[in-house]
């Protein structure tokens, strides 16, 4: 008779121990160790066949897995180094109701595998509900086939079946094994599931995304060890309130991880951005104070974007600072550089930052920004209209030098900008005489001089 184990194993890593920990020695996450119970069988399991050879790598032939396959989307072709890779496997993650499910099966209509069909396998909605999406998407492929299962044994017999080219798993936490007694979406059932489909996937040359559920701080749900399995981890990300959902390359195989693809979510379903930074400050109406122009690079790519801020005195004796799509630590550093090098007042003013459009700005060269737009909400003096602003700004009031400054140029250039505030020592090693006046600054002092706040 089996004998039944009772082992603790932890939701985050995937440690095993055979009792209850309060921290996991791992990882360090508390609270994440729960209740599995596995079955060991009595004896020894039968030595399997090996059927692998080894070979030279010389040898291995160089052609295998070149030719991709686009998936219609220039967007999410760049995410992925150029397409579709035949026999990889891809993690899909994002919150409910981002356009997960929307866009694989926007994909599915697009592209086109010679060898096989494409089947959509959902463990939690029915062949119904999916039509009504492909309805509302209009879509009518008869290329796209439809299995409502979760058991993977069941799974493995329609694939050998149905031989498909193009797997959609939708999702892997609610996929399982009969094999396993533990309830679908644990540790022990991800992780063997995930190796199941990754044998599948990478025996047979079948190009696989499996979708993933994301926690409450945003990674996906189950063990880190499923990020590790798959070729390639993509994260669509996006403000619930907004329309724009960026995919976001933050593991991938078979090219660069410094590529995102902008898209918008529409009643049709989604609809790729091709020139974001017209799109996110096409509603700048006016020259108000407090608005200024950023250029950021997000992957590869330049953007420019709308930064806005207002600041006004407070009520209470504990002034507000609020970032909107900025980090609060850092607009709380940039309020203190300019009342330590400017000598302004600012302890008694609320300061609110706004990024228009719903996205984030994670990377310091919009430091540069953010102090123009706060400096003159301040003062109430509206800056230049056609001006964009690059820089980081250090604890000494210096604006320091920033990556890929030809390319942010060349994208303002490309939009009609006429000035362009830069750092200094990027200036001196700029090789790039375009039609624009490139102004470089050493400090927050020479930047406020330069723009008429001080």
């Amino acid at each position: 008779m089996p004998k039944n184990q009772i082992i603790y194993v932890c939701s985050q890593c995937g440690n095993e121990s055979p009792k209850w920990l309060g921290k996991c020695p791992a990882c360090g996450s508390w609270n994440t160790y729960y209740e599995e119970k596995i079955v060991k069988e009595k004896g020894t399991a039968e030595r399997k066949n090996i059927t692998s050879q080894i070979v030279k790598l010389s040898e291995v032939p160089k052609s295998e897995g070149k030719e991709r396959v686009k998936t219609g989307y220039d967007e999410l072709d760049r995410v992925l180094g150029g397409g579709l890779v035949p026999g990889s496997l891809i993690l899909l993650g994002g919150e409910p109701g981002i356009g997960k499910s929307t866009l694989i099966l926007q994909i599915c209509d697009k592209v086109k595998f010679e060898s096989g069909p494409t089947l959509y396998i959902s463990g939690e909605e029915s062949g119904t509900q999916i039509s009504l999406r492909a309805e509302r998407l209009k879509i009518n492929n008869d290329n796209i086939m439809f299995l409502g299962e979760a058991n993977i044994e069941l799974i493995e017999e329609a694939i050998n079946d149905k031989k498909p080219a193009f797997i959609i798993i939708d999702s892997i936490q609610t996929m399982y094994s009969s094999d396993i007694p533990a309830a679908p979406g644990s540790v022990s059932q991800v992780r063997e599931i995930t190796a199941k489909i990754m044998k599948i996937c990478k025996q047979k040359a079948i190009t696989t995304v499996i979708i993933g559920h994301v926690t409450k701080d945003g990674t996906i749900a189950g063990p880190r060890v499923l990020e590790h399995m798959v070729d390639t981890v993509l994260y669509l990300e996006g403000e619930r309130y907004f329309s724009y959902r960026m995919l976001r390359g933050v593991k991938n195989r078979f090219g660069s991880t410094n590529e995102v693809g902008l898209f918008e979510m529409r009643e049709e379903g989604m609809v790729e951005v091709t020139n974001p930074s017209e799109l996110l400050i096409s509603e700048r109406d006016g020259n108000p104070a407090g608005s200024v122009i950023v250029a950021t690079l997000e992957g590869t790519r330049s953007m420019l974007i709308e930064l806005q801020a207002l600041v006004a005195r407070t009520a209470f004796g504990l002034p507000r600072r609020t970032g909107q799509g900025v980090e609060y630590n850092r607009l709380v550093l940039l309020i203190a550089v300019l009342e330590k090098k400017l000598g302004m007042q600012l302890s008694d003013q609320d300061a609110y930052v706004n990024v228009v459009g719903g996205m984030r700005l994670d990377e310091p060269a919009a430091d540069l920004g953010i102090a123009l737009a706060v400096v003159s909400s301040f003062k109430n003096i509206p800056l230049p209209k056609d001006l964009v602003a690059i820089g980081e700004i250090g604890l000494t009031g210096e604006v320091r030098v920033v990556n890929s400054i030809e390319k942010r140029i060349k994208e303002a250039e490309k939009l009609g900008f006429k000035t362009c505030l830069i750092p200094q020592n990027n200036k001196k090693q700029l090789k790039y005489k375009g039609n624009i006046n490139i102004i470089g600054v050493a400090n927050v002092n020479e930047a406020m001089k330069t723009c008429n706040l001080k």
